[in-house]
């Protein structure tokens, strides 16, 4: 169970890793199109469209398969990173910490 929450937390890393950097290509894309621009049909809207009508589905399914993979990680990992429960824990303690180095 810890090798398979090992595996895709590293696959779970290079999803995010690749989304990144899709995103900064599709960033960089939109500057080109605006810089190309051309009207209705032109050079830069033909390239924003294809951005657009392409490139963002394809960006957004493998998006979601890594944020599916990330929680199948944690939950195999035992990791309770969404839960309130911990945050708040979390929150006593360094308000408890905080207290005791006022004192």
């Amino acid at each position: 169970m810890k090798k398979a929450a090992e595996i895709a937390s590293k696959i779970f890393a290079w999803g995010v890793y690749l989304c990144l950097f899709a995103g900064g290509l599709a960033a960089i894309g939109y500057i080109i199109a605006l810089i190309l621009g051309g009207g209705d049909g032109g050079a830069g809207f033909t390239l924003a469209r294809f951005i657009q009508q392409k490139y963002f589905p394809i960006v957004f399914r493998i998006v979601t398969a890594s944020v599916l993979i990330g929680l199948v990680s944690m939950y195999l990992s035992g990791q309770k990173a969404l839960s309130l429960k911990t945050d708040k824990e979390e929150a006593d303690k360094e308000i408890a910490d905080a207290k005791k180095s006022l004192n």
